[in-house]
């Protein structure tokens, strides 16, 4: 089984925005770490934050979890959480699970700096 590889980057012109970049499984197995990540930012105060998921293999429930445990904390906070570069096998599962109409999904991070900025 692939592992989870997690990389965050500050990104956008003040400074304020959290790039993560997610590869490998993300699943019951390694959710911790990206929960680990998720929180850190969030006590941080950075509440916006860009999801790359271009090179994830595999999403659970448990994974997709993840997202929708903060979401509402993240927006109470004049944040939000954007998908970038969802593999087609991965859209689908959020799509047929509801979750493109909680999450944006964009294909570019510029597309997702520019709608935090646009605030």
């Amino acid at each position: 089984m692939q592992k989870l590889r997690i990389s965050t980057e500050v990104v956008g012109p003040h400074k304020d925005i959290v790039k993560i970049k997610v590869s490998g499984f993300l699943d019951a197995h390694t959710v911790p770490e990206m929960e680990e990540v998720v929180q850190s930012l969030i006590e941080k105060g950075l509440y916006k934050m860009i999801v790359d998921l271009e090179e994830l293999s595999y999403i659970s429930s448990a994974g997709l979890g993840v997202f929708m445990s903060v979401i509402g904390d993240v927006r109470d906070n004049r944040g939000d959480i954007i998908l970038i570069r969802i593999p087609p096998k991965i859209f689908k599962v959020f799509d047929l699970l509801g979750f493109t109409e909680i999450f944006t999904t964009l294909n570019q991070e510029e597309e997702a700096i520019l709608a935090f900025t646009k605030e």
